[in-house]
């Protein structure tokens, strides 16, 4: 299905003149409404955000914060990742994830780390596919959606291994 046709998938940074496009996107893809802290963080992350172009439509986004643990060490907390329905499947975001995982990579940074709600098999599987672990399970982490609870996925970067 699709061969030999060559889409155009871009990505493109989020800064505050489109940031406007994020909230939309969030809207229409989550049953939460983010708060400004939630914006501000995501514009702080620079390249850690992005949102997914397909044929010049705004289809998809990823949005990070970047987190200093306690002995100053970061991480990256993966705050959103979605693609909106018509568009799945054709590999945006596997798009958007490779391309915060490349750059979490290419920073040595040790872990990277999200959220997803139990019952959410298709995101819990979609990470697994690119080494995300169920690392722990957070009793009633969500208000006002069922179930309440969601699992930590969580990716630690691997002993350095790769002979350069």
């Amino acid at each position: 299905m699709g061969a030999g046709r060559e889409v155009a998938i871009s990505l493109d940074g989020v800064r505050d003149k489109n940031v406007m496009q994020l909230k939309k996107l969030n809207t229409a893809l989550f049953p939460v409404r983010y708060n400004d802290k939630y914006y501000a963080d995501a514009l702080a992350s620079g390249e850690f955000t992005k949102l997914a172009y397909y044929s010049d439509i705004c289809v998809g986004s990823i949005a990070c914060r970047l987190e200093k643990k306690e002995g100053g060490a970061i991480r990256v907390y993966i705050m959103t990742l979605g693609v909106l329905a018509p568009y799945r499947g054709l590999g945006i975001g596997t798009r958007l994830l490779n391309h915060v995982l490349d750059l979490y990579s290419k920073q040595k940074i040790p872990e990277i780390y999200l959220h997803v709600q139990t019952n959410n098999e298709d995101a819990i599987n979609f990470y697994k596919k690119f080494g995300f672990e169920i690392t722990e399970t957070i009793k009633n982490y969500y208000t006002n959606i069922d179930p309440p609870d969601c699992f930590v996925l969580t990716k630690f970067t691997a002993p350095s291994q790769a002979k350069k």
